[in-house]
Parts: C-alpha cells; sequence; structure tokens
C-alpha cells in the first residue's frame, strides 16, 4: 500500500481517480511519495548524460496501475504542479492512447489529434508515419509536456516521443512500456487505510465513520483500496442515508465471486455489482446500455435514445449516476458525461448477459436515428428561415432544435469525438448500414457547413472512407464511385497524385458497373488531370479527350466548354501549339454560346498566349485586343485590368511603347483602389 493522504476539504469528489469523480470539480490529494518520486525523476541523469552526451529525446514518465487505482489523476496532477512552475511554457498536450473498450487507438488519430492541439494542420489521408513525423517537427523547439495516457504498449507511445530533452512525456499504463528505454515506472496500489477511510469520510461525511472506525477500516480493506471502488461505495452510502458502513460491509462480502476475476480486479466488480444491483430496474437499463455510447461519451439525447426515455428523465438518471461514481462530467457547457474506462467492460459483459441481442440492436438504432437527426438540425440551423431545410427544422421537436448557429457549432465542436466514433462503431457493425450511411452523410454536411471544406478535410477523409467500405460491402457502385472520387480529390490536394490516379480509375469502373454517366465522365476528367499533374500530357490529353467525347454526346456543353479549355491547357504544356489553339478557340466559342463573357474573356487570352508562344505576334495581339473586349462587356474590372498589362506586355515586345504605355495606364485606371500593380500582375499571369 502506498502512503497517501486525503484532502477532507471541498465537495464530495474521488480525487485521486482518473476513472471516477464526482459532479463538482475533483481536487487531487494524496501520493506525496509518488509525485515527490516522479519530480526527482525528472531531474535524474541517464544514461547518455552520465557517458558525457546530450539527451537525444525527451524523458519519458510511467505511471503503471491497474484500472481504479488513479494513474491519470497522478498525472494530472504532476502535470498541473510543472505547468503552474513554469517549467514547460509552450504548453501542455494530452492525448488517449486507448479506447474506452480497450482498444487500441491508431496512430494516425493520435497524431492527428495532438497536431490539432499544437496547431498544425495534418493532411488528409497521410499515414501514422507521416503525422508522427510532424508532431516531432512541431515539438522539435518547444518546451512542452505531453501526457500519452492509457498506453497499451511502447509502440503507440514511441512515434509520439519528441526528439527534444527540452521537452517531457508521461505516459499512463496498465503495465511496463517494455522497449523505451530509460523509463522508470511509478507503480501504484491501493490507498493505505487511514487515507481510505478519509475517502469514505469525504463521501459519506465523518459522523457515520465516527460510529464505527473499525468497520470502516474493513469497508476500505474489502475495497482494496481502490479509490474507484471506495467512491462507487461512499456514493451507494451516500444515496442509502439510513444504511451504516457495517452493513454495506456485509453486503460486499456476501457478494459471489466469479472465479475469472483476479484478486486486484474484484474489489472494483465488488463495488459496481453493488451498485448496480441496488437501482431501479430502468435506471438499471440505462446504465447498461451507456457500454454502447460511442467513445464513451453521452448526453441526455444519447441516453434518452438508447434507452427510449424522455430527455429529461434520462437528464436526471445521469445526474443520479455522477453522484454514484458511474459517470463524470465532461463538457459541462452541454451536459455531456464520460463513461469510466475502468467500468465499459463490466458494463458490455453486463448488457449481454441481462439484455437480448435484438433489444441492444434495437436501442442502438436509435441512438443513431437520434444522431442523425441532431446533425440534420444542426446544418439546418444556417439556413435561411423561410428554405427547405428551415421549413424542415420548424417541425422537429424543440428539444432538437439549436437556438442558433453559434449553439450548434459549440455542439458540433464538443460532441465532434463522439459523432466520429458512432460513424466508425456504425459502419463496422455491418448490421445498420443505411442507417449508418445517413449518418455518415450528416456527419458530412454539418462538418462542412460549420467548419469549411478545408479545415474539416481530414475528418472528411476519414468518413468517405467509411462510406467507401459499405459501398464495396452492399455492392453499391455508385455510392463506391463517389467515395473514391471524394477520396481521390484529397489525395490530388494533399501532392499524392499517385495514390489519387489509383482511385480515380477505380471509380471509373465504379461508375461503368453503376452505368453513372456523370460518375464516369468526372472520372475520365480527373484521371486526365492526375496525367496533366505527372506531366504525362499524352495520356492527359487522350483521357480529356475521351471525356469530352461523353460530353458530347450528352450535350452538356458547359461540361464541353471547360473540357475543350483543358485540352488547350496540356496542348500548350506539350508545345502542340496548333491543337492548343484549336481547343481554346472551342472553348471560347462555347462559353459564347453560354452567355458566359469573363470565361469566354480567359479562353481568348489564353488563345492569345498561344499564338505569342507559337511566333505569331501580330495575331497574339489581335486576339488579346479581343479578350479585352468581351472582358470590358462582362464588366470584370479585374479581367479587363490584367489583360490590358498584357496587352502592354505584348506590345513592349512588338516595339510600340506608347501604346504599352497606354494600355499599361488604362490597366491602372480600371484597378483604382481595388489593387496594386503588383496584384494585377499576378491576377494576369493566373490567367
Amino acid at each position: 500500500m502506498t502512503d497517501q493522504a486525503v484532502d477532507t476539504s471541498g465537495p464530495t469528489t474521488a480525487a485521486g481517480t482518473e476513472e471516477l469523480s464526482g459532479a463538482a470539480p475533483p481536487r487531487f490529494f494524496g501520493r506525496e511519495r509518488e509525485l515527490k518520486a516522479l519530480r526527482n525523476d525528472i531531474e535524474r541523469a541517464g544514461l547518455d548524460t552520465l557517458a558525457g552526451r546530450k539527451t537525444a529525446r525527451a524523458r519519458v514518465l510511467l505511471i503503471a496501475g491497474r484500472p481504479g487505482s488513479g494513474r491519470t489523476a497522478l498525472a494530472e496532477e504532476l502535470a498541473r504542479g510543472l505547468m503552474d512552475s513554469g517549467d514547460y511554457p509552450d504548453g501542455l498536450f494530452r492525448v488517449r492512447l486507448t479506447e474506452p473498450g480497450g482498444a487500441p487507438v491508431p496512430t494516425e488519430r493520435t497524431a492527428r489529434e495532438l497536431l490539432d492541439q499544437l496547431g498544425v494542420t495534418g493532411p488528409p489521408g497521410a499515414d501514422g508515419d507521416e503525422l508522427s513525423e510532424m508532431v516531432r517537427e512541431a515539438l522539435a523547439e518547444r518546451s512542452a509536456l505531453l501526457l500519452l495516457d492509457e498506453a497499451a504498449d511502447a509502440e503507440q507511445v514511441d512515434p509520439l516521443l519528441p526528439d527534444n530533452p527540452d521537452c517531457l512525456v508521461v505516459a499512463t499504463a496498465q503495465g511496463p512500456l517494455t522497449g523505451i528505454p530509460g523509463v522508470r515506472p511509478c507503480t501504484l496500489g491501493g490507498l493505505d487505510a487511514s487515507s481510505a477511510v478519509q475517502l469514505l469520510a469525504r463521501t459519506i461525511g465523518q459522523v457515520r465513520i465516527t460510529v464505527d472506525p473499525r468497520t470502516a477500516e474493513t469497508l476500505a480493506e474489502v475495497c482494496g483500496g481502490q479509490p474507484a471502488a471506495l467512491v462507487m461505495v461512499g456514493g451507494w452510502l451516500a444515496a442509502h442515508p439510513m444504511a451504516s458502513v457495517a452493513d454495506v460491509t456485509k453486503q460486499l462480502h456476501e457478494l459471489p465471486d466469479d472465479d475469472e476475476q483476479s484478486t486486484v480486479a474484484r474489489p472494483l466488480v465488488r463495488a459496481f455489482r453493488l451498485v448496480h444491483e441496488s437501482l431501479p430496474p430502468t435506471a438499471a437499463r440505462i446504465l447498461r446500455l451507456l457500454a454502447l455510447a460511442p467513445a464513451g461519451l453521452a448526453d441526455a439525447h444519447t441516453a434518452s435514445a438508447l434507452a427510449g426515455c424522455s430527455v429529461s428523465a434520462a437528464q436526471s438518471t445521469l445526474d443520479d449516476f455522477v453522484l454514484l461514481g458511474l459517470l463524470r462530467t465532461n463538457g459541462a457547457e452541454l451536459c455531456q458525461f464520460e463513461v469510466p474506462g475502468c467500468l465499459v467492460p463490466l458494463l458490455r459483459a453486463l448488457l449481454a448477459d441481462r439484455d437480448r441481442p435484438a433489444e441492444i440492436q434495437l436501442a442502438r438504432a436509435r441512438m443513431l436515428e437520434r444522431t442523425v437527426r441532431q446533425l440534420q438540425s444542426c446544418r439546418a440551423v444556417t439556413e435561411p428561415e423561410g428554405s427547405p431545410a428551415g421549413k424542415k427544422l420548424a417541425g422537429l421537436p424543440r428539444s432538437l432544435r439549436f437556438p442558433h448557429p453559434e449553439a450548434a457549432a459549440a455542439w458540433l465542436r464538443i460532441r465532434r469525438p463522439a459523432l466520429l466514433a458512432s460513424a466508425r462503431i456504425a459502419v463496422e457493425d455491418g448490421e445498420l448500414d443505411t442507417l449508418a450511411r445517413r449518418l455518415v452523410a450528416a456527419l458530412v454536411r454539418a462538418l462542412a457547413v460549420h467548419q469549411g471544406t478545408e479545415a474539416a478535410a481530414p475528418d472528411l477523409y476519414g468518413l468517405h472512407g467509411l462510406v467507401l467500405a459499405v459501398a464495396e460491402r452492399r455492392e453499391l457502385h455508385r455510392e463506391q464511385a463517389a467515395a473514391l472520387l471524394n477520396l481521390a480529390d484529397l489525395d490530388a490536394r494533399t501532392g499524392r497524385t499517385k495514390e489519387a490516379l489509383t482511385r480515380y480509375r477505380a471509380a471509373l469502373d465504379a461508375g461503368r458497373a453503376a452505368k453513372d454517366p456523370y460518375a464516369t465522365g468526372r472520372a475520365m476528367e480527373s484521371v486526365g488531370g492526375a496525367y496533366a499533374e505527372l506531366g504525362d500530357f499524352h495520356r492527359a490529353s487522350d483521357w480529356f479527350g475521351r471525356a469530352l467525347a461523353q460530353r458530347l454526346t450528352q450535350g452538356e456543353r458547359a461540361d464541353e466548354a471547360r473540357l475543350y479549355g483543358r485540352l488547350g491547357a496540356v496542348h500548350t504544356y506539350a508545345g502542340r501549339y496548333g491543337e492548343a489553339l484549336r481547343n481554346w478557340r472551342a472553348a471560347a466559342a462555347g462559353y459564347r454560346r453560354l452567355g458566359d463573357l469573363p470565361a469566354q474573356a480567359r479562353a481568348l487570352s489564353e488563345a492569345a498566349r498561344v499564338q505569342e508562344y507559337a511566333g505569331r505576334p501580330q495575331e497574339s495581339l489581335q486576339t488579346c485586343q479581343e479578350a479585352v473586349e468581351w472582358a470590358r462587356q462582362a464588366k470584370d474590372v479585374r479581367l479587363q485590368a490584367a489583360l490590358e498589362l498584357r496587352l502592354a506586355d505584348t506590345l513592349e515586345r512588338l516595339g510600340d511603347p506608347a501604346a504599352a504605355r497606354l494600355h499599361r495606364g488604362m490597366g491602372d485606371r480600371l484597378l483604382g483602389e481595388k489593387g496594386s500593380t503588383y496584384e494585377i500582375r499576378s491576377a494576369s499571369a493566373e490567367n
């Protein structure tokens, strides 16, 4: 047992344990010996220092202990003290490495979460190696503290370690992290009898302890000195003011043991069973169903949907669970709760034993349906009041509506981890694919509206991957093509052109299988764009030509004009000026038929550029003048100014400086107060 003092001031909380806490903000107490040892370990000379070499990486402190032992709370208290002392001025960054159910979190997700906290945007679709390298680069010049919570093994921790001795890493785990050199674990046991009794007194009051102190010590021993077990037992006693400490001690003794339980886990299991069995049937069922809460995060809507009860009843029940030590608050602004990690395996086992599979699946379906409706409301609140989405929003129950877009954005931000986890779980389930597809679609739209497609791109990449998984499983070729196109677009945007090309080709096959002309045409054009980006202009022109042929058969004039322009561009890059000029002229004619005067002017300006490259300056001058006139008719001042400057450059090359000055002056006058000549020259280069 460790020597641990207990701070008996403040509210009834379980300080010293990461798994459980009461309704009020927890206050850490005790563990002075461990805290002192950890602080001394920071200053302890490592092997590199003793050998006269500078330490190459950040030092790692490990706090090891069984679930319910308070390992995370100790890590948080250590971090709090270090940050208060100013030892790590560049901040504290925290990430959890294990799912509530015990599955390791992939490095890609943990590294991306750290990058978000560091203010660095990781490219969508990047793998764990690339993202963890970005984490190390971001921390290379910082003096920061990392808290890596619930590590499953050294392979999770090692990629995230900064190559910077000015940083410190505090990790928590159940056991040693073999493979990381220089790590000396601080292993936690239970509380000593005196501290455990004081923890009970903090929860139920000193009077009930004073009347029978010996039994209180016995109770602490039955709980194994585990803070998590003591908090649940204390919560039970607080909810049963007429029960004595002797009563609960007797009940714990009488609970039968499971042969599969280890001696260390038995106190936690007994305390949990005591509390669960004392709950009313409806509340007990809600508690068990919280095992389905994505990422272990729930709110009143989640509990209401799972149990099929009202939101107010669910909120009241969740508040009661907090007082019993069964939940902890997480995001007080929106009344979000977190299911303690140490209880998730117990809840799942109990759910499988007490509830029928059909009822569990129905509860999961209700939760997903509620989430879809909340996401639809989250997006619709940004639409005008009289729009179709606004009218649909007005028809939703008041509990599902947001008062204003800011409230919806705040909800989306706080619930984002749970929403993403919900989408992953729904797709992995495999039996609720229709709901999973609706959920992903609603989440994509909500993220795009509130965050913007660029900021939300990393999340969108993962969501498109989930859509692809369902589409492949259900052989939904049209959705498969759409998902592949979206993923490929994000790959192309982040410079992974070869990966994008592979996906575009797969999208083409899926589009053909679905007999979807839009998907096939879009895929062919995108394949051409990928080849152009790779510098293979011959293949690029071939694929653009195929896409154009399809558009011509369908009479899609806007697409025809755009593809003529793309063909003109690749022929220009390849030096095939005759082909380039014909296609740019065709693009200009197409835009003229559409009445798109700015696009027509741009196409003509590109034709003028090709004529200049081909050594036909007089023809280039005439075409550029024609482009200026169309830009003037379109009243596109910025474009007209850019073309005037290009015309001036052409006249200078033809040896007519006076006319060049005239057109340059015209460009400057058109610009007026909207920008500088430098900006217009940049626009000219773009056009």
